[in-house]
């Protein structure tokens, strides 16, 4: 028993930090956002979609601006480029919406230009090898292995990220395509991400090696 508690001890947080505020009272404003928010608000390009665009930005810059552990935080910026290009469906519904009807966009088929689509998701694919290929030859996969074995990890925000994960994943057998539950669960989720790459990129409990 008294191991397992050593172990907790050097390598769990249960520290409440600023962003750890922060993310919570994202998660808790889901309440009111599902009672009083109208749907419009939780479609495609719709106020949630727009925040999580600025708070994912925000995470990239904290990860490129990292003045520690900067090899491992510009692949995670590199990885984010992925999420972002997700959330807006490789640009589908930022170029191609239906003129007069809301939250309908033209499938890639359905485009005057059907090969497009073929492009879009080979240039897609090949960047998602492109970003697997880096995380292989840098050797990222060591540096976030140091950083699991010496640093504490930060248990509020990453239970609220995991906690968010799941809901968001099963919000359409929960909900019947609720928008609001999805995407403020995704909100939840990026928030607490955002917290967690700030600790770990700017709080000195949380730093594995200052670099200069």
């Amino acid at each position: 028993m008294e191991k397992i508690i050593e172990f907790i001890k050097n390598h769990f947080d249960f520290k409440f930090y600023g962003v750890t505020w922060i993310a919570l009272l994202v998660g808790l404003s889901i309440i009111p956002m599902l009672l009083y928010m109208p749907q419009k608000y939780g479609m495609e390009n719709g106020l949630l979609e727009n925040i999580q665009m600025v708070v994912l930005f925000i995470i990239m810059y904290l990860c490129l601006t990292s003045k520690v552990n900067r090899k491992f935080f510009k692949f995670a910026a590199l990885a984010l480029t992925l999420i972002i290009i997700r959330e807006v469906n490789c640009g589908r519904t930022l170029f191609f919406p239906i003129p007069g009807t809301y939250h309908q966009y033209y499938s890639w088929k359905a485009l005057p230009w059907p090969w497009l689509g073929k492009i879009v998701h080979t240039i897609y694919g090949l960047w998602i090898a492109f970003v697997a290929i880096v995380f292989l030859k840098k050797e990222i996969y060591v540096d976030m292995w140091n950083m699991i074995k010496n640093i504490k990890l930060p248990v509020w925000n990453l239970g609220f990220a995991c906690f968010a994960m799941y809901m968001g994943a099963i919000a359409e057998k929960l909900t019947n395509n609720n928008f609001i539950f999805e995407e403020g669960f995704e909100l939840f989720f990026y928030t607490s991400l955002l917290g967690i790459v700030w600790l770990y990129s700017r709080n000195k409990n949380f730093i594995l090696e200052e670099e200069v």
